[in-house]
């Protein structure tokens, strides 16, 4: 049995697949509530309590993300993020050649991939304002839920601050000029790929791979695939495409070690 844990700045996400290649478990944390219900520190890492999740102890255990350089899992293998997230693109998808889009909850990342290889990437970790919790932040002021503001892409109400503090305040005045909700959450979907759109066409292909908890949304898949003109795929498991590429390195170590 496999197991890949990805620790995010926001959340855990923890995937767990059988010797036969099935997934069979899959879950979503806040990273808050993972570490005080599910961990324990020692001297030695970080111990992850598999009874408390329901989970048998897996065989081989992979881990990888935001607290990789500060926090080891005991038992696991840690890999590097933009690895773990290249590698789940090309098990979930199957395809080598592609560029990576993840929006996580606080960073973008953008990897191109030739032949299977990472060739060259692009991460922006310094500003808010094209990752998810621009959005969550967005859609709080808005009233409403995520996922209905991340489905609308007409008529999109142009929104100039590319700083997330100051996008808030913006929003609220177009707001007051009687834009509608519908509008305005374009506007707020625009800005995402307005921000992101140097990257890919930095390092484009004609297909681009969409993860992370924002690619579920239709609106900036959209917006990529009618400016830039090229195919937008999102794999099966987008939010926990980094736990499966963990996953995926360790079927490969054992394999390597038959």
């Amino acid at each position: 049995m496999f197991c890949g844990i990805d620790l995010g700045s926001r959340s855990v996400k923890l995937t767990v697949m059988s010797d036969e290649k099935k997934i069979i478990f899959n879950k979503v944390f806040e990273t808050v509530n993972f570490y005080r219900e599910y961990g324990q520190k020692t001297p030695e890492g970080l111990v992850v309590d598999f009874s408390a999740l329901n989970i048998d102890k897996a065989d081989t255990l992979v881990a990888t993300g935001y607290g990789r350089n500060t926090l080891d899992i005991v038992g696991a293998i840690v890999i590097p993020e933009l690895k773990a997230h290249v590698l789940g693109a090309i098990y979930q998808t199957g395809l080598k050649d592609f560029t990576l889009l993840d929006l996580g909850g606080q960073d973008s990342k953008v990897i191109k991939v030739e032949q299977g290889k990472m060739v060259d990437f692009d991460t922006n970790d310094k500003c808010a304002a094209s990752t998810g919790r621009y959005l969550e932040n967005m859609a709080n002021v808005l009233n409403i839920s995520l996922d209905e503001m991340s489905n609308y892409s007409e008529n999109p109400v142009e929104l100039s601050s590319t700083c997330a503090i100051f996008g808030e305040s913006e929003l609220i005045g177009r707001i007051v000029e009687g834009y509608s909700v519908e509008e305005l959450s374009a506007g707020v979907n625009y800005t995402i790929f307005k921000r992101i759109k140097p990257m890919l066409i930095g390092l484009k292909s004609d297909k681009i791979i969409f993860t992370g908890g924002v690619a579920i949304g239709y609106a900036i898949k959209h917006f990529i695939e009618t400016e830039l003109n090229v195919e937008v795929i999102v794999p099966e498991y987008p939010q926990l495409n980094g736990a499966i590429g963990c996953i995926a390195y360790g079927i490969e170590q054992v394999e390597k070690n038959k």
